[in-house]
């Protein structure tokens, strides 16, 4: 009896299903058959919460993903570091404190924190972290520093940031790299009026600056190109002509800049630095060594937000720093060798572990800024639903936007867009979806894509 009410049910989800699929199909062939698709090339995968396949289209065909990339590194880094996970910042002496003179250098070192300094997260603000280590500095009796105060910035390889982000990306903010200490987010902001620059959030230490910005249109065309542990930057393209813009750009330096913040919050508090301050790496660089950071003689540590927050923060504002910290992370605590191919093959490894095709996951960095990260939509579809089986979904899920009335992560880089995510029907049916779109020409690509969505409302 209960079989017999079953049948109509059955009978009408999967026609219901082979509706939706008629109408991604229809709705995927207007798209592609438009103008602005004549170069384009589409991968597209649709399944129930279950798995099943709903729609396909280029399914398992690898192209650029942009930020949808992001999901493979959250759930990747949440169940191999730990959703609890904390980074570490220390600071700690060489030498000795007599009569409050420390007869040694000073250091600070981290893990790589990527939270360090930054604004997103109540209580671990600029102010916090500072306001800690000189209490923490005082607690310990030291009223003078002979020696040098340096920041250890040797937890990772000297590589910050990927082989293959492209160079228009490299000095914006969102291409800012990872270091083994990073300060702010490694970002900084420029105040200009018109093509004049009138103030920046902090002076980049020994940068010299070239200004070849014009006015003109209604919007923020700059560019800012900066590269690490470079002392040369500019800043170029269109800003509006009467209007104050705000520009955000990478930090080049970001173990030096937080050393300098240091050094100048600790003689306001009375507490001179004899010596120079200088990282690990400004020194190997000068073709000189020094020791790291000693283990004993530490006065302070101070513990990140756990990976969960970071994680929300990661997905919610695709913050690329943190994804490519993330893949270090992973490199250094997984394989002890703390290398972007090191943590690129963890990451592939990994998936491949769960069942996805290797030949669908060509990863090139962790946040994908890369236009050399080819992923298809299948494969982004089987992370999706891995994740929904795991104690950490909920945590993972919090950190997708809504966009469109959908809740999905986004991706975008030059002419390529994507979107991943979970979606419930007005009708109660599930679905699991990714599509990523590249060399779209022409038009909004964005609102051609919510259209093929709209289907599945």
């Amino acid at each position: 009896m209960k079989t017999f009410f079953l049948i109509p049910l059955i009978i009408s989800q999967i026609f219901f299903s082979q509706s939706v699929s008629a109408e991604l199909e229809k709705s995927v062939k207007e798209m592609m058959s438009t103008s602005n698709a004549l170069s384009a090339n589409l991968s597209f995968y649709v399944s129930d919460e279950k798995g099943n396949l709903v729609y396909e289209f280029n399914g398992s065909k690898g192209l650029s993903t942009a930020s949808t990339q992001k999901i493979f590194t959250s759930i990747t880094a949440l169940e191999t570091l730990g959703k609890d996970f904390q980074f570490k910042t220390t600071a700690s002496y060489s030498g000795k404190i007599s009569n409050g003179n420390l007869d040694g250098d000073f250091y600070i070192t981290s893990n790589g924190d990527p939270t360090l300094g930054s604004w997103r997260f109540e209580g671990y603000k600029p102010e916090n972290f500072k306001q800690k280590l000189i209490e923490a500095i005082k607690k310990s009796g030291i009223k003078k520093i002979s020696g040098n105060l340096i920041v250890d910035d040797s937890y990772f390889d000297f590589q910050s940031t990927p082989g293959g982000w492209p160079w228009n990306d490299l000095g914006n903010y969102y291409g800012a790299g990872t270091f083994g200490v990073n300060w702010k987010e490694n970002q900084f902001d420029i105040n200009i009026n018109g093509n004049q620059i009138k103030s920046y959030s902090y002076d980049l230490e020994n940068v010299d600056w070239i200004n070849e910005l014009k006015t003109g249109g209604n919007s923020d065309q700059s560019l800012i190109f900066t590269a690490p542990h470079s002392n040369s930057a500019m800043i170029n393209g269109i800003l509006p002509v009467g209007k104050v813009t705000t520009v955000s750009g990478a930090t080049p330096n970001p173990p030096i800049q937080l050393a300098i913040e240091i050094k100048k919050i600790l003689e306001e508090n009375g507490i001179l630095v004899s010596g120079k301050v200088t990282s690990y790496y400004n020194e190997k660089l000068n073709g000189k060594s020094i020791s790291k950071a000693p283990t004993s003689n530490v006065i302070f540590e101070y513990k990140s937000p756990t990976l969960d927050k970071i994680v929300y923060w990661f997905l919610r504002k695709s913050v690329n720093l943190y994804g490519e910290t993330l893949i270090k992370t992973m490199a250094k605590e997984k394989r002890n060798n703390p290398t972007f191919e090191t943590g690129i093959d963890f990451l592939k490894d990994f998936w491949k572990s769960k069942g996805i095709n290797p030949m669908m996951i060509n990863f090139a960095d962790g946040s994908g800024l890369s236009p050399q990260n080819y992923v298809s939509a299948k494969a982004q579809v089987q992370a999706l639903l891995y994740a929904k089986k795991q104690n950490y979904f909920d945590v993972f899920y919090e950190g997708f936007p809504t966009q469109n009335g959908i809740k999905m992560k986004s991706g975008t880089i030059k002419d390529s867009k994507s979107f991943a995510g979970y979606h419930t029907s007005k009708s109660g049916k599930n679905y699991v979806f990714s599509v990523i779109l590249n060399n779209y020409q022409g038009g909004s690509i964005s609102n051609a894509l919510f259209k093929v969505l709209d289907n599945l409302k």
